[in-house]
């Protein structure tokens, strides 16, 4: 496990970059007291497709009619 303080993490960031990336552990640390974690990225590699989810949600034919009690709960007014 690597330790780096704030200054360290900003003037070599590429360099802990590429050791988390190689699997090692790195902490970013602040007086001594460990703030974060740096670790890879795993999330979709791919971008969103446009219209991936098309025919999967469907909306209520009421979506955009108000309710008036739901109004008077959010703006304070009486019933």
């Amino acid at each position: 496990m690597r330790n780096a303080n704030i200054h360290e993490a900003k003037t070599h960031l590429s360099q802990l970059i590429k050791s988390v990336l190689a699997g090692e552990d790195v902490i970013i640390s602040r007086a001594g007291k460990p703030l974060v974690r740096l670790i890879p990225y795993e999330g979709p590699s791919e971008p969103r497709q446009p219209g991936a989810w098309e025919g999967q949600i469907i909306m209520a034919d009421d979506f955009d009619e108000e309710s008036s009690e739901i109004n008077a709960l959010f703006y304070g007014d009486e019933i």
